[in-house]
């Protein structure tokens, strides 16, 4: 299995809408962090759907090594 990118060592803050569905970039290259641009192509990463069960802030993984995707959860801090 192919190591994704580490877009960056801290997790993006995002206000997400009950209901609404964000694609998390899970490959790292896209230009749109956290969210997929389609820059996964050609590869075997896919981007993750994350349907959001209540309006707030969430803060999505950026590093891409959290076990919990597509949400952080603290493994940026071990890089």
């Amino acid at each position: 299995m192919t190591t994704p990118h580490i877009a960056q060592t801290s997790p993006i803050l995002v206000d997400v809408e009950e209901g609404k569905t964000y694609w998390w970039c899970s490959c790292g290259q896209s230009q749109k962090q956290p969210f997929c641009d389609g820059s996964h192509k050609g590869s075997e990463f896919s981007p993750m759907p994350y349907t959001a069960n209540q309006t707030r802030k969430v803060a999505f993984c950026a590093c891409k090594q959290t076990g919990s995707q597509p949400l952080c959860d603290g493994a940026h801090k071990a890089l």
